[in-house]
């Protein structure tokens, strides 16, 4: 029987009440880790037997803030199921249910033939008739976009200098996607390919700091969705590291763990066929390592904090909120009554101070920053399930412009009568939907605890999904191409002279932080192979004196 816990629901030692001190020691150790943090089953249960805070009075105890921000996890959980009824109501209403989308574009970082041919991963789109008019392709091409020169275009999609993704050119291509009749969930897609979308994220895209030892994915029933993988449980935040490197972690790891939830929920359970939440699967991917969960709390506030700071200009958007004529605009109302209240509870909530980062010696890592974000923009396009692809792209969107209202607009931009376009509708929209997943994703953690409360075969769970954390396979990385919007990178061992001193310039000419890297490499070879010509070698040397 599993031991009852006393505990602080993510760090906090657990007591044991109900086991001798033998017993305790042996559950406090994961089997094989020499290290003795705690077991899977315990991790587990610290998430799964944590009652969340409704209201934030003095009879609870504080759970602690929620770390690089000025909110506590207490003050997160007391407003989330308003939040959620909100942001429920809101992405249900046709301005922020029909998301435009490039679901076709190619893959740019490897050849990517893994396609999912389940009925589940197939996406259905809308007709173009069915929208809003002043939303159509025809329309859009009228409104007064941003010049060209600050606008960067590359295949199929094009950025801004502010921007941190990169943004589908529908001028000419997608479609409408109904969000609501395409959820996320599970898919059954699996592959080569599949397995490597969240290692290619992690290990090409952190900054280099998380290339050991992470992203040995454990592979069991629930691996074979690419957007349901998280990382072995030796994976942990780089220590030392800066706050920069930090946040965009936590931002990363959070969006993984919210996905991974929404993924367990919505699960299909192939020997019926019928879909519902997989306990199993949230507490292998999720619950067992409750840091995954922290960062889902992380990245509400980072969404809130954006709201917040853009409720001005929201208030003022136009949003048609209806297909059908309104003359009294009674429906477009409404929708902005619920954004108002929305931004409210992201003023009381969102609390995250951006003007620290990028100061001073680490303003060199914004750029850093943005390009890393845009590469992993485009590696949903390698994603063969379209509907995993759909809801990578859509929150991937929705974080971007988060960290855009952030890190790159100030307050006097932040009026739609001087900027009416200063954010697409497609950045408006996601970043909307991105919140109501995160909020959902705690909501969807608190129907997983009221699961376990009931659970008959809690052993048997946790024995389980101990056994599929402890066979990993081992992932094979995928074949990768030159990074979107560089130079071909170079076969080092064939390539001329000619070829690898191209390649340098044009990562210089893009400004890249590869160009200096790449030239201090060379430096440093250059350096070594110049210090052995001139080391003596033992024949060259004199007698010593054992001789």
């Amino acid at each position: 029987m599993l031991p009852k816990l006393i505990f602080s629901p993510f760090y906090a030692i657990p007591l044991i009440s109900s086991l001798p001190v033998n017993g305790a020691d042996t559950l406090l150790t994961t089997s094989g880790n020499k290290q003795g943090t705690p077991s899977t089953g315990i991790n587990a249960q610290r998430v799964l037997e944590h009652s969340p805070v409704r209201n934030t009075d003095c009879r609870h105890p504080p759970l602690g803030p929620i770390e690089t921000t000025s909110c506590n996890y207490e003050t997160v959980e007391s407003v989330n199921d308003d939040l959620f009824d909100l942001l429920h109501q809101i992405v249900g209403t046709p301005f922020f249910r029909y998301y435009k989308v490039d679901l076709y574009k190619e893959c740019p970082f490897w050849d990517n033939g893994d396609k999912c041919s389940s009925i589940d991963c197939v996406i259905q789109a809308v007709e173009e008739s069915k929208i809003p008019e002043k939303w159509r392709t025809a329309t859009l091409g009228k409104v007064e976009m941003p010049s060209l020169t600050l606008k960067h275009s590359l295949p199929g999609c094009y950025y801004r200098d502010s921007d941190y993704c990169y943004q589908d050119d529908l001028s000419s291509g997608g479609e409408f996607v109904d969000l609501l009749e395409n959820p996320e969930r599970f898919t059954g897609y699996s592959g080569p390919s599949a397995r490597g979308i969240w290692k290619a994220i992690y290990e090409e895209n952190c900054f280099g700091q998380l290339k050991e030892g992470i992203q040995t994915e454990p592979f069991s029933s629930f691996s074979h969705n690419p957007l349901l993988k998280l990382s072995s449980p030796e994976e942990s935040e780089p220590e030392g590291e800066c706050l920069e490197k930090r946040v965009y972690y936590r931002i990363i790891s959070g969006l993984h763990a919210s996905i991974s939830t929404h993924l367990c929920y919505e699960y299909l359970d192939q020997k019926t066929g019928t879909w519902g939440p997989n306990l199993e699967c949230f507490i292998e991917r999720v619950a067992s390592h409750p840091e995954r969960l922290q960062h889902i709390y992380f990245n509400t506030v980072i969404l809130l904090r954006a709201i917040s700071r853009l409720g001005p200009y929201l208030s003022g958007y136009d949003i048609c909120a209806s297909t059908k004529h309104d003359e009294n605009h009674s429906e477009e109302a409404q929708i902005k009554s619920q954004l108002r209240s929305i931004v409210s509870i992201a003023d009381r909530v969102g609390k995250f101070d951006e003007s620290i980062l990028f100061k001073g010696e680490n303003a060199v890592l914004k750029e850093e920053f943005k390009q890393h974000f845009r590469n992993v923009s485009s590696i949903m396009d390698c994603v063969g399930c379209a509907r995993c692809r759909l809801w990578g792209k859509v929150q991937i969107n929705g974080l971007a412009t988060a960290m855009k209202a952030l890190f790159e607009l100030d307050e006097k931009v932040l009026d739609p009568e001087i900027n009416p376009h200063l954010l697409q509708r497609s950045e408006v929209v996601a970043l909307i939907n991105t919140a109501h997943r995160f909020t959902e994703s705690l909501h969807f953690v608190d129907e997983f605890r009221r699961l376990w409360a009931i659970a008959e075969n809690r052993e048997v769970i946790i024995k389980n999904v101990e056994e599929n954390i402890r066979n990993p396979p081992v992932v094979k990385r995928p074949t990768p191409s030159q990074r979107i919007g560089h130079p071909v990178l170079p076969n080092w061992q064939s390539a001329s002279f000619y070829d690898r001193c191209a390649y340098i310039v044009q990562l210089c000419k893009d400004g890249s932080l590869e160009c200096f890297r790449t030239i201090g490499y060379y430096i440093w070879s250059f350096a070594r192979l110049l210090g052995s010509v001139f080391t003596l070698s033992g024949k060259d040397g004199l007698p010593r004196e054992e001789f």
